[in-house]
């Protein structure tokens, strides 16, 4: 019998490391080990109260148990224009231009299906959010990796591609405020990539689920802000980070109209829509997010100051990011970033993502996530001394 193989194109796909890691903090856990968790961005805050008490009501409708299809809830669509609109001063067209996701990962992944042929260029920020090398990797695009560096302000700038590879890139990923180096863009920056991707016919791809996770006065904006983005871009949110519903798996894509009309297409033969209980769940939320952002952006500000000042105590600098839940650590010269967060996870109990998993520009760095108490990221920042100070 010939043995079963996978395609090339999973053959071209790198491991997914977050998924590695969740299977070892298991078997450590089976083991007694006390493990602390500082991979992913799941925070352990409970979801709000009004998004429980909405599932639960709508659980009890039958209707609710039936195919969403694309167009979902008319009611969810409404709540993200209108939260669009109160929170940027953008308006949106909610049949046209707002589009529910499964959770804006495997909208942000699907993207590039929907817009993408064989040989187009695909730009991708490195390190950056793995789903976006993994949907241009599937779509069979020509991926241009983009390395974020500290001395650029971790920015893509699309005009410092090669004049080639610009006339020929169609679609670019850009995340800000940024995961894993939680870099911010200023509005001038937007602009000018707006700019670009006008005269060059260029698709942005703008991943934004942290825009209300921000901190010392910083207002993150939506790239719709800038004019002209309707033209070329469509931007992903979330309901995971600023609402602890990683697992409801809920979020939305809004912007240009026929981007979102491809993106709609290819999700109609993958998926039937997100369950209409958790549709509901979501816009409920949205039309209070004024009120329910606020208690966990202050829990993760209380969790970052944490964080930072215990890991200054053993010897680890970090720079103060003014928005999401990430730290960005430097190793120390020659320290391989993977064999280093193997050794906190197998001798301290201390899981978090090596800077290879986010590409090999993210080698020489280590991912912490303030996503657990102020005491257990103390007792995290003293783990971590103990492997940096061996």
């Amino acid at each position: 019998m010939t043995p079963i193989k996978p395609s090339d194109c999973v053959n071209r796909l790198p491991a997914y490391a977050v998924a590695e890691i969740a299977r070892r903090k298991q078997e450590l856990i089976r083991a007694g080990v006390d493990v602390i968790d500082l991979g992913a961005g799941d925070p352990d805050l409970p979801p709000p109260d009004v998004a429980v008490e909405a599932v639960t009501k709508a659980l009890r409708n039958p209707a609710n148990s039936r195919y969403a299809f694309q167009t979902g809830s008319r009611r969810l669509r409404e709540s993200i224009a209108n939260y669009m609109t109160r929170r940027f001063d953008v308006t949106v067209d909610p049949t046209q231009e707002v589009l529910p996701l499964i959770g804006s990962k495997e909208g942000l992944a699907h993207i590039a299906i929907a817009l993408l042929n064989r040989g187009d260029v695909c730009v991708v920020p490195e390190p950056g959010y793995p789903a976006y090398l993994g949907g241009a990797t599937m779509a069979g695009a020509d991926i241009e990796v983009v390395p974020l560096r500290a001395e650029d302000g971790f920015l893509v700038e699309l005009e410092k591609l090669p004049q080639t590879r610009l006339e020929r890139t169609r679609l670019a990923f850009l995340n800000y405020p940024n995961n894993p180096t939680g870099a911010v863009a200023s509005i001038d920056y937007l602009q000018r990539t707006i700019e670009i991707c006008h005269r060059h016919g260029i698709v942005l791809a703008y991943d934004n689920p942290y825009v209300e996770m921000t901190f010392d006065g910083y207002r993150a904006p939506s790239i719709l802000e800038i004019d002209g983005a309707r033209d070329v871009a469509v931007e992903f949110h979330s309901f995971s980070k600023t609402f602890c519903m990683t697992g409801w798996r809920l979020g939305w894509a809004v912007g240009n109209s026929m981007a979102l009309k491809a993106l709609s297409k290819v999700k109609s033969y993958v998926d039937t829509g997100a369950f209409l209980a958790i549709q509901e769940a979501g816009a409920s939320v949205l039309d209070r997010v004024e009120e329910l952002a606020e208690p966990n952006r202050a829990a993760m500000l209380e969790r970052r100051d944490a964080l930072v000042g215990a890991l200054l105590s053993v010897g680890q600098a970090s720079d103060t990011p003014k928005a999401g839940m990430y730290l960005w650590l430097s190793l120390p010269h020659g320290v391989e970033s993977s064999r280093f967060a193997s050794e906190l996870l197998e001798a301290e109990g201390l899981a978090v993502l090596p800077g290879s998993a986010f590409g090999a520009a993210g080698e020489g760095f280590v991912r912490l996530s303030f996503i657990v108490g102020p005491a257990r990221l103390r007792e995290a920042a003293v783990r971590f001394g103990r492997v940096l100070n061996a």
